[in-house]
């Protein structure tokens, strides 16, 4: 079975990026969701690494925090997608971890979205992006997400457009 698999640093960033996961749900894409710590667990993230991608994982997002390294780790043990996740942990406001996650060495890959919940909506988004290269049925349903969402805008404005006029 083809999945997405969400990797959380801790517990703390469960509430975040259950965005990412209620996502996927809404999508019909299968994902698997652990905690696994680049530093406090990282035999653990090895071993989970080497047996997700041969249970059918296809991209990998990360989520994690202040020195926020589990992105580059989960990169070191695949070459599947990685999608790195910054979250606001810290008295930065999720900055450190925004720096740890894009500022990866040449040839080591970690596509990094935003701070927070928008980052992890942004997460399902790009990975279900990647696997819809190979699968039409979600190519269409992205499409039409797409599609709704300039509907409502189209709506919203003239919404506003009534109230400015009367």
């Amino acid at each position: 079975m083809k999945f997405v698999s969400i990797v959380l640093g801790s517990t703390s960033d469960y509430q975040v990026m259950k965005a990412c996961a209620d996502t996927f749900e809404a999508f019909g894409v299968n994902y698997e969701l652990i905690v696994s710590s680049a530093h406090r667990s990282p035999e653990r993230t090895a071993k989970y690494m080497r047996e997700a991608e041969a249970k059918g994982a296809q991209v990998f997002i990360a989520a994690a925090g202040m020195a926020a390294h589990l992105a580059g780790i989960l990169a070191s043990k695949t070459v599947k997608p990685i999608i790195g996740v910054p979250m606001s942990a810290s008295a930065l406001s999720g900055i450190d971890a925004l720096l740890s996650t894009v500022q990866m060495p040449a040839g080591m890959p970690v596509a990094t979205v935003a701070i927070g919940k928008a980052g992890a909506i942004n997460s399902a988004h790009l990975a279900m992006q990647i696997l819809a290269l190979n699968n039409e049925e979600l190519s269409v349903k992205l499409k039409e997400d797409r599609l709704s969402k300039a509907k409502k805008v189209e709506i919203d404005s003239q919404y506003v457009e009534t109230i400015i006029s009367n």
